[in-house]
């Protein structure tokens, strides 16, 4: 009884200790963006910024703005919000109606590396 009881608080303690630990793996995964993913806007934005869960390193993060026909629209100037270091922007061409293909890959201030796209349609 005494030995089970020890086991019973011994694993007790494990399980708190593991649970106490700081998240040590953390990745940058996309929490919001605008445009919004799916959205439909009824005029061209200037950028599209994508929200992160994570700071990241912003030297080796990028969004890539592509029309329709696989065409880059985005200038080329992804950076990070100085004020929000979760936050990368990118400068759009002028773009007519029709869906964009927004392609991000993000590395995070811990090196972990995630990548993703959505669309969204600019309206007629």
């Amino acid at each position: 009884m005494i030995r089970a009881r020890n086991l019973a608080f011994a694993t007790l303690v494990a399980s708190l200790a593991i649970a106490s630990t700081p998240r040590l793996s953390a990745h940058a995964y996309l929490d919001h963006a605008v445009p919004a993913v799916g959205e439909t806007v009824a005029k061209a934005p200037p950028q599209a910024a994508i929200w992160f869960s994570e700071k990241l390193e912003a030297a080796f993060s990028t969004i890539e703005v592509f029309d329709g026909n696989g065409k880059r629209v985005d200038r080329g100037d992804t950076r990070n919000d100085p004020q929000d270091g979760r936050v990368l922007r990118v400068s759009l061409q002028r773009l007519p109606p029709g869906t964009y293909k927004v392609h991000w890959r993000a590395i995070s201030v811990d090196t972990h590396k995630t990548e993703g796209d959505f669309t969204f349609t600019v309206g007629k």
